[in-house]
């Protein structure tokens, strides 16, 4: 049973929960940190598999020259992986010769330049509006884009995409980066595998209820996915339609990973990046030999990784096998066997990876994230204004509610 009483009450164990709850408890503020799962981290899931930390969730270090991630892993005596990320040099692959790959790299840079000079005009349109009609990359650019946003390009706001923020500046921690957050909760008096049913703001404390009990709080940092709140119009009572319509502005879009354990491995460039296929949007990017490590990380966005999560684990091996083996010859399928995956638009806590906004909804960020009452506190990705879909603007966002408590408590 949960304690039945906390000043501060946070709810959802992910990287902005646990920011939250680590400056709340560091700054001597009595405060709960409650997570639906058995386990802490959210959507930055670090699991174990053929001998490896595997990062489920989110795995880049995103604008690592300053993400405040960085500092605590190295705070923990973790070993940052600075190696260029596959994306940004060229790999040689069966079908995709290196000119054609610098050709298509030309082709990004001016349609992704043509989304953010759109993205400051108005009115705000989709993505795929700045398509170039019948353009020999659109399938590409347009999974390139699932797999940046989670949303297809159709899906997607120009504005919320030019308002993104990034350095290109992009690291990884060997031991995971959901091994990195979860342990930045250590110490934070917590409570796992205990959802939470509804939020009652009427009276003068806020009644919080639980799988385990009732909790009462002074205030509440809610940070839970923008999925979830969309889809939860009971959670708050009385009732934030202003909450639920924010939310749905920002759905959550989808990328899964797979990982692949590859035999003769060495016959490989270690970090090196192939395409599926470079003609259609229904592809995915296979990082090789990640870390040195003898696997393939299998990257999959948008309505593709939908489609693929309705045949489960099975079939997006089958989908991987059938890629490789078209560039590799049928015999490669022997040399590959299943490590690792997690499905996260099947997750009920998570209901999907990371948040875009749809066209004409990149204002619901604010309104997300702004307060209600001085005891409704908002954190989360989907509530950061430019680091969204990151585990750094979690942090920033928790953070950012955490100080806020502590200025009316000083």
């Amino acid at each position: 049973m949960a304690k039945s009483s906390t000043e501060v009450l946070i709810v959802g164990a992910g990287a902005a929960g646990i920011a939250a709850a680590r400056k709340l408890s560091d700054a001597g503020v009595d405060c709960l940190l409650v997570e639906a799962r058995e386990r802490l981290g959210g959507r930055a899931f670090t699991a174990h598999a053929d001998g490896y930390p595997l990062d489920l969730g989110c795995g880049w270090m995103h604008s690592a020259d300053h993400n405040p991630w960085v500092a605590v892993a190295e705070g923990q005596g973790r070993v940052i992986d600075k190696t260029t990320p596959p994306w940004m040099r060229p790999t040689e692959q069966p079908g995709f010769p290196i000119d054609q790959q610098r050709e298509f790299r030309a082709a990004s840079q001016a349609f992704f330049d043509k989304v953010d000079a759109a993205g400051r005009e108005t009115p705000d349109v989709a993505v795929s509006d700045l398509l170039e009609p019948n353009g020999r990359w659109n399938g590409l650019l347009s999974a390139v884009t699932t797999y940046i946003s989670g949303g297809d390009p159709d899906q997607v706001s120009a504005r919320d995409f030019e308002h993104y923020r990034d350095s290109e500046v992009n690291w990884r921690v060997a031991d995971g980066y959901g091994t990195v957050i979860a342990a930045h909760a250590h110490g934070v008096p917590l409570s796992l595998g205990n959802p939470v049913q509804r939020i009652d703001h009427s009276g003068t404390r806020l009644r919080v209820e639980t799988a385990k009990g009732t909790i009462e709080a002074a205030q509440v940092v809610v940070a839970l996915p923008s999925a979830i709140i969309a889809q939860s119009e009971e959670l708050f009572a009385p009732a934030l339609p202003q909450k639920i319509d924010a939310a749905l502005g920002l759905p959550l879009g989808l990328a899964d990973k797979l990982f692949i354990g590859l035999d003769r491995a060495e016959e490989f460039e270690p970090n090196s990046r192939l395409f599926g296929a470079t003609d259609t949007i229904a592809t995915a990017t296979y990082h090789v030999r990640p870390f040195g490590r003898p696997l393939i990380e299998c990257y999959f966005g948008g309505r593709n990784a939908h489609a693929l999560e309705q045949g489960g684990e099975r079939a997006f091996f089958d989908f991987v096998v059938e890629q490789l083996i078209a560039m590799y010859g049928s015999g490669f399928a022997k040399r590959l066997k299943f490590a690792a995956m997690h499905l996260w638009a099947a997750d009920p806590f998570a209901r999907g990876s990371y948040s875009y906004a749809m066209p004409g909804r990149a204002g619901d960020r604010a309104r997300l994230a702004a307060p209600v009452d001085g005891r409704l506190f908002f954190a989360g990705e989907a509530c950061s204004l430019d680091y969204f879909s990151t585990a750094h603007g979690g942090y920033l966002t928790g953070v950012a509610a955490a100080t806020a408590i502590l200025s009316m408590r000083s």
